[in-house]
């Protein structure tokens, strides 16, 4: 049984801190093995240039690869982070970003994923990101 978009977000209230809820991230779909957040433009996330900052970009990846592996688990449970891997091809500048997730295994103990972060109006990601993540719990 998979989440709901709803209790995704409730999950995102519930468990990270509140700079990472200040990046105003929403889940728009959850599925069996994959979640898309929303990361809003805002010029407070962008960086010198009118760019929005790669730091942003990262955590959105990681903050999302957490609803899809807790999508993919049916419910969330502790993990950890233990490597992430991104890659920027160009800009975003002024535009919401697509955050889309997949998880590409899923054990007992470690989950893998892989993210593509998406300007919305674009065909080709902005930035792509390989995580793994400890299953805690």
């Amino acid at each position: 049984m998979t989440l709901t978009p709803a209790e995704a977000d409730r999950i995102l209230a519930d468990n990270f801190a509140p700079w990472v809820l200040a990046l105003g991230l929403t889940v728009e779909e959850t599925g069996e093995r994959h979640a898309v957040l929303r990361l809003p433009w805002s010029d407070s996330l962008a960086r010198d240039g009118g760019g929005l900052s790669g730091q942003a970009l990262m955590a959105a990846a990681d903050t999302a690869t957490v609803i899809a592996v807790s999508a993919a688990r049916g419910a969330y449970g502790p993990m950890t982070t233990v490597q992430q891997s991104t890659s920027f091809q160009r800009p975003v500048v002024g535009t919401d970003v697509l955050v889309t997730v997949r998880v590409t295994k899923l054990g007992r103990r470690m989950a893998f994923a892989d993210a593509a972060m998406t300007p919305v109006g674009a065909e080709d990601p902005a930035a792509t990101a390989s995580t793994v993540y400890a299953l805690l719990g």
